[in-house]
């Protein structure tokens, strides 16, 4: 397996860089692999020829089919892989993305059609006479129940039960990796008081022994990933090798999400670089000296990706294909040869009030059905829009839209609802309400 640091090449943003001049950027900037969302025959032919690994992905919508019928993994193997395989170097297939989460239906039909999907994949592989690709799929760290400390670690119940055994008993069989999701930024933005930052930014200045195993730990990476792989031995296997599928730290995110900035994400980047192209293998504390093949989420800003703030700002590039900071996949550049980073601002959780209004950069055109969904949840979120209440005037979809999103985010906050409204809204510590109509705010 290779040490080169990996990216995950995705594409949803507006206006990137074609996939042959993105490709020529990332052997400018010594890629040493790319995972993509899928098997695009265009990015795979523009690969040919080059040194780069490819991890490739099955979508979840293809696992049912695959797995049902071994004729149908025959088919996307060749389809997929025989076309470019060889002259495209691709090392990994990974079989869905996160099918197996704490959310899963452990009884649904795709959960149950992940193992025997990867199975027919990889004997379709073998039967073509591919046998140095391996077969994989990519969990979330949500799938395991307890973390800290990482010997104490088990899996989610249910998962333990039913689909973990024979997804571990396949990658022992084949001798392939398990990959997965290992973001430090979540679990210490979850809990920035009682984790230091410096240790998710691999500080080296603070140490957690490991009471259970007397491991010690100098980041937060290490423990997350040893959970794992205590996890997977209390199933009885001891000798499975994870890689992670996506790493990294955002660069900007919304006011109430702590640490992200530019500082943090190149630290933790330059640092995670560091550690992973190191001439000796690290590994972890519970797996020394091993070769952890890793992809850095990600290459690109990708606006298009719903959800929180953060969810389009973990690129190491811009849109446009220009750097957001300095960065050497190598590994080569020492630390202390970089120019000095803009000042972190947001390390510490902002305390106040929070409001969610309408992003000035929004079409309005996109603005009435958003509107219209909002106000139709329930009769109390949008009352005070109603003719001759407190907040129908100004009579603008702009001003009706702001108050929606920020009434609906106040009253559902606390089940997880977010200010996003797929991209339309944004937060703001400044107070939108005006003479008699007061606007629902958050208090964090």
């Amino acid at each position: 397996m290779s040490g080169k640091i990996g990216v995950n090449y995705g594409r949803e943003g507006d206006n990137l860089p074609s996939p042959y001049e993105s490709i020529q950027i990332m052997k400018s900037i010594k890629v040493g692999q790319i995972k993509l969302n899928d098997s695009n025959p265009e990015i795979l032919t523009l690969l040919s020829g080059t040194k780069i690994h490819v991890a490739v992905t099955v979508p979840n919508d293809d696992i049912i089919r695959i797995g049902s019928n071994d004729s149908m993994a025959d088919q996307w193997v060749r389809n997929n892989i025989l076309p470019h395989y060889p002259d495209t170097m691709i090392r990994f297939v990974l079989v869905g993305d996160r099918v197996v989460n704490s959310n899963m239906d452990v009884n649904g039909t795709m959960e149950q059609s992940l193992v025997p999907a990867m199975r027919g994949i990889k004997s379709a592989l073998t039967a073509h006479g591919v046998k140095n690709v391996k077969v994989s799929t990519t969990l979330g760290m949500d799938v395991v129940q307890t973390r800290f400390p990482p010997s104490n670690s088990t899996f989610q119940s249910d998962i333990s039960d039913s689909v973990m055994p024979k997804l571990l008993k396949f990658v022992n069989g084949t001798k392939s990796v398990v990959f997965v999701d290992v973001y430090p930024y979540f679990a210490w933005s979850a809990n920035p008081t009682n984790i230091s930052l410096d240790f998710a930014l691999f500080g080296g200045n603070i140490t957690h022994t490991d009471p259970g195993s007397g491991l010690v730990y100098t980041n937060l990476l290490d423990q997350l990933l040893d959970s794992v792989t205590f996890a997977i031995e209390k199933l009885g296997f001891r000798n499975i090798r994870l890689a992670i599928s996506r790493t990294g730290w955002p660069t900007a995110g919304d006011i109430d999400q702590v640490g992200a900035n530019i500082y943090n994400a190149a630290t933790y980047n330059r640092n995670l670089i560091q550690k992973m192209t190191s001439k000796q293998p690290l590994g972890t504390p519970k797996s020394p000296s091993l070769i952890i093949p890793t992809f850095i989420s990600s290459l690109y800003d990708e606006n298009r990706k719903i959800g929180p703030e953060t969810e389009r700002h973990w690129g190491m590039l811009h849109t446009n294909g220009t750097p957001v900071y300095e960065i050497d996949l190598t590994g080569n550049r020492k630390i202390s040869e970089y120019k000095p980073l803009p000042p972190a601002v947001n390390n510490v959780p902002y305390k106040g009030k929070l409001w969610c209004e309408v992003a000035p950069w929004v079409n309005e055109m996109s603005l009435p059905a958003a509107l219209s969904n909002v106000c139709s949840i329930d009769n109390e979120t949008c009352a005070a829009l109603a003719p001759g209440k407190d907040c129908y005037e100004p009579v603008s979809v702009v001003w009706h839209a702001s108050y929606a999103f920020s009434s609906y985010w106040a009253k559902f906050r606390s089940q997880g609802a977010i200010c996003s409204f797929n991209g339309l809204a944004r937060e703001t510590t400044v107070d939108p309400s005006r003479g008699r109509c007061n606007f629902p705010s958050v208090t964090v």
